[in-house]
């Protein structure tokens, strides 16, 4: 079979397998988060924390809890990193330095997973299990109890209460991602990928000098490393290494955990707003982003003009032959469409242009179809700056979903949609100032500036992964990217829960002659084309200077 015609076999599972899961899943979620039913085991812990799961808040004290638990979050991974002498399973290593370990736990806490140390030398298997791959669960819980407060505030009318934090926190994580996990880590482990609590096996090497093989319980991280849109890997090659993703079935898997829930939460957005059509528009949009940027990366890789590629029939510096460049391309499309991270080949011997797709479809605001929770919130901000300029057309005031659109909720949209962007170019442009930068390079020109910008641009979007060539161990990069990430997360959680108070506190507006239709291709082109339009105004300057400058060399 051609390395094409395997790529296409592995796109058409992939979408096959979401298209069987859409319906069910999406109306699986929407009952999680709409029944006023408890589980035992949840009010065991309600009790135990003292949380009242009938109470709802206000999205001021919905917010306190987000930023609360995300403050205490980044506080106890520290201390985690910085104890790890006296932890079990440390395997000798020492305490993480402060300046790495304060990076990790913003990182991990803020759902990026951005990684400046070698995993199978730097943390114990305690600190894995116990502190980072729990953040996988939580702070992919937070993103997905986010998202449902939004949506509340389009289909509640005349209050000012969006739910409880503590109660959506807890179902999507009992509920949704801890059921998913177990199910497909017995499945990942069956395929092949390491489960072991060993910290490395000895071997002996053809010219009889002995090394270690490093081991970890990977299967059981990796799943959630995927399913919650998090990435960072238990091992440095991250999903290009054969333990964690052994083979293409395993590939094809971790693509499919990844897309799943962003896709699945705009069923269950149709079905919570009473409109299974307003979902299906929005997973439209998505999809279509996707797409283009897929053929983008595939076919950029599959025919760069560099002589070592057009020697070897494709660009295959940085991947892995079992994938493929078809195989490859899919889920550098994949995680840098989500909020993951989680990389099967170097991004950063990717080609111009290739490089510069993944950067793009971070740039658009990673809403394609974005991560858990925070894909579905941050379309949705779109949709209202969409919604705002259709209105500025035609001279009236602008409607979503029976919500009118007016200077406080625009505000908070613009408020959501303009702090990647200024984290983003802000960051890269000060460490392009600093001259200690040039030494952190492995490129220089366009490819180095690409090598910057993929940096500032993946922490600002929460993504994680880089280009391989930057590296960001200084104190200058510990510290600007865990700003990055920190403004990158809170602020838009911040502006998009004002939002939803404001627009909950609203009665529903009747629809009328006037009124522009949001189910149908009109609002969906409109839509894209916003995504679009707001992505090149705000990047194209900096594209230019680096993978386009790339590209056209």
């Amino acid at each position: 079979m051609s390395d094409v015609a395997a790529g296409f076999l592995q796109a058409g599972v992939l979408l096959v397998a979401l298209a069987v899961v859409y319906k069910p899943l999406g109306d699986y979620l929407a009952r999680v988060f709409s029944t006023e039913k408890h589980l035992r085991v949840e009010k065991a812990l309600y009790k135990v924390v003292r949380v009242d799961p009938n109470t709802e808040q206000h999205w001021k004290t919905y917010a306190s809890g987000v930023l609360g638990f995300s403050f205490v979050s980044v506080i106890l991974l520290y201390l985690l990193q910085r104890l790890q002498s006296i932890l079990p399973w440390n395997f000798g290593r020492g305490p993480v330095s402060p300046a790495v370990a304060f990076n990790t736990a913003v990182s991990f806490v803020t759902n990026t997973n951005w990684q400046s140390y070698t995993p199978e030398t730097t943390m114990g298997h305690f600190v894995q299990m116990a502190g980072l791959t729990v953040q996988n669960f939580l702070s992919a819980g937070v993103g997905l109890a986010v998202a449902i407060a939004v949506t509340r505030g389009f289909v509640r009318s005349r209050t000012d209460r969006l739910g409880n934090f503590w109660v959506d926190l807890t179902r999507g994580t009992i509920r949704v991602l801890l059921p998913m996990a177990f199910v497909f880590a017995i499945v990942l482990v069956a395929l092949g990928v390491v489960q072991s609590l060993r910290s490395g096996v000895a071997v002996t090497n053809p010219d009889g000098s002995g090394s270690t093989i490093a081991l970890a319980p990977a299967a059981s991280q990796e799943v959630i490393k995927e399913l919650g849109t998090n990435g960072g890997g238990i091992f440095n090659a991250n999903s290009a290494h054969p333990f964690e993703n052994p083979n293409v079935w395993t590939n094809v898997i971790e693509m499919f955990l990844i897309l799943v829930i962003p896709v699945c939460l705009t069923r269950a957005f149709g079905q919570l707003v009473g409109n299974r059509k307003q979902g299906y528009v929005l997973l439209s949009v998505m999809a279509g982003l996707w797409t283009a940027m897929l053929a983008v990366i595939w076919t950029s890789e599959a025919r760069t003009n560099s002589p070592s590629a057009l020697a070897a029939g494709a660009n295959l510096e940085g991947k892995e032959q079992r994938f493929g460049i078809g195989g490859t391309s899919l889920f550098a499309d994949t995680t840098t469409g989500t909020s993951t991270g989680a990389v099967n080949g170097a991004h950063d011997s990717l080609s111009g242009l290739g490089g510069g797709g993944t950067m793009l479809n971070m740039l658009f605001g990673e809403v394609s179809p974005g991560g858990v929770g925070t894909g579905l919130y941050g379309i949705l901000v779109m949709a209202v700056i969409a919604m705002f300029l259709a209105g500025l057309m035609v001279g009236r005031t602008p409607e979503y979903l029976g919500k009118k659109l007016g200077k406080r909720e625009v505000t908070c949209a613009a408020i959501s949609m303009l702090a990647m962007p200024v984290v983003v170019l802000l960051g890269s442009g000060i460490a392009l100032m600093i001259p200690s930068t040039r030494d952190a390079l492995a490129n220089s020109g366009p490819h180095g500036l690409s090598e910057v910008l993929y940096g500032y641009t993946s922490a600002g979007n929460n993504n994680g992964s880089a280009f391989g060539g930057l590296t960001a161990t200084s104190d200058w990069f510990q510290s600007s990217l865990s700003v990055a990430m920190l403004i990158g997360r809170f602020v838009p959680i911040v502006a998009v829960l004002c939002l939803a108070g404001s627009l909950a506190s609203q009665k529903k507006v009747p629809e009328t002659s006037g009124t522009l239709p949001t189910t149908g291709p009109l609002f969906g082109t409109l839509l894209t084309g916003t995504v679009v339009l707001v992505a090149a105004l705000t990047f194209i300057p900096a594209l230019a200077l680096g993978p386009i400058a790339e590209a056209l060399a």
